[in-house]
């Protein structure tokens, strides 16, 4: 069985890896398999039990407190996203989240199997619809593919919120209390620190998490150590820092692709509907989170290590949403999860009292870290070399210089 990663067990700085932004995410593991066939309207399966990975489980919850539960899923989404396309066809006008919001009380008194339901879940609902439509229309304003918006049918609706704490969701002595749902025991991956703010429930493929939104997380800053670096990151080597250390890249996804392909083939050859069609899309789900735990554990342990080292780190602004339109190059730049790791390594930094700066990637590889000169390269060349000043270094060594560089000119501005 593949354990799931918690913040018990990604690096010692995990406790403070979101303390940058004003929302801290408190995770606990559910099992699928220990938890009741339970069918919410927004939720395929609700949670009974919390349990760890080892399948030990305290379930606080019958079986028959949760008999007005067994719904079948979409009803609302369908009317309030169906009202929004036939309003706009009929009429050319927009409804506004909350005009739908408004309507909600008839809807449910309309339909009585969602009078159980608590009214945050109903409302986050319709504010994830109203921001998939804001998106849409600001993709067709800009001229870009728009992509009209998809209802997510049954098997992609894996989450649903209390979108304030102490109203349909609170804690009472270490046990997740859900209205309408019950008592829930929860395995901690660490104290809750500032206040809570939000309360998700998602399914995922190993079992459901539940994640605490807190605001006003107070700062645990770290020892100076003076140092500051650059990173420049790669595919040969996922990183490369100031001093020319590189961070070895361990291609998670590529060394499971084996696996992974077989895992897929065996979807392909079950009969759909069946039960072993079922469990083969189980076993895939769960080989794809393990990739995707592994690759998240090698972000937080690197970060924690940067973080713990340097007290200032610069990097650059990668728009990775274009540069996995180069097919030769998308699969390794997903699989090394730059996006993520320069995340995770912001959330780390601010929460240890540490500096990160963003600087633009124009030039940093083409101009030399010894002079400035432009020295023109293509992608294949990985030595750097200067006709000007002589200077010559790894590619990405150059690259990581040229970015330190350039945040201490940044820092250096007035204003």
């Amino acid at each position: 069985m593949v354990p799931p990663i918690s913040a018990c067990n990604v690096g010692p700085l995990i406790a403070q890896d979101e303390r940058d932004a004003p929302m801290l995410f408190e995770r606990a593991v559910v099992h699928e398999d220990d938890a009741p066939a339970l069918h919410h309207h927004l939720f395929d399966h609700l949670i009974y039990s919390v349990v760890d990975d080892a399948g030990r489980a305290s379930v606080f919850c019958g079986r028959e407190d949760h008999a007005g539960l067994v719904h079948s899923r979409g009803i609302v989404v369908i009317l309030l996203d169906e009202q929004r396309i036939t309003a706009w066809q009929r009429r050319r006008v927009s409804v506004s989240r909350h005009e739908q919001e408004s309507e909600l009380k008839d809807i449910r008194a309309e339909f009585s199997e969602y009078a159980p339901i608590h009214s945050h879940i109903l409302q986050d609902v319709l504010a994830r619809l109203d921001k998939t439509y804001q998106a849409f229309f600001r993709r067709a304003q800009r001229g870009e593919k728009a992509g009209f918006p998809r209802f997510k049918g049954r098997g992609r609706f894996h989450s649903f919120t209390y979108k304030e704490y102490g109203n349909g969701a609170t804690l009472d002595n270490g046990f997740l209390v859900l209205s309408k749902i019950g008592r829930i025991a929860v395995r901690w991956s660490r104290p809750i620190e500032g206040t809570p703010k939000t309360v998700t429930i998602s399914k995922e493929a190993d079992g459901y998490y539940v994640a605490i939104s807190c605001a006003n997380v107070p700062v645990h800053p770290l020892p100076a150590t003076g140092q500051e670096t650059g990173i420049d990151m790669g595919l040969e080597s996922f990183a490369t820092l100031a001093n020319g250390q590189p961070i070895f890249n361990p291609g998670y996804y590529r060394k499971a692709e084996a696996y992974l392909r077989r895992c897929q083939r065996r979807v392909a050859r079950r009969k759909r509907g069946s039960n072993r069609r079922a469990k083969a899309v189980k076993l895939l789900a769960r080989a794809h989170q393990h990739v995707a735990n592994q690759r998240r554990d090698f972000h937080h342990r690197e970060a924690t290590k940067l973080v713990m080292a340097y007290d200032s780190i610069a990097y650059e602004n990668l728009r990775t949403a274009n540069m996995v339109m180069n097919h030769h190059l998308a699969k390794s730049i997903s699989d090394a999860g730059w996006s993520q790791f320069l995340s995770t390594l912001t959330f780390k930094a601010v929460g240890a009292g540490k500096r990160v700066e963003v600087v633009s990637p124009a030039y940093t590889s083409q101009a030399c870290s010894g002079c400035g000169v432009i020295v023109q390269k293509g992608l294949s060349v990985r030595w750097h070399s200067c006709p000007d000043c002589g200077t010559s270094l790894y590619r990405d060594h150059n690259a990581a210089l040229n970015i330190l560089r350039m945040a201490q000119e940044q820092r250096s501005r007035p204003g």
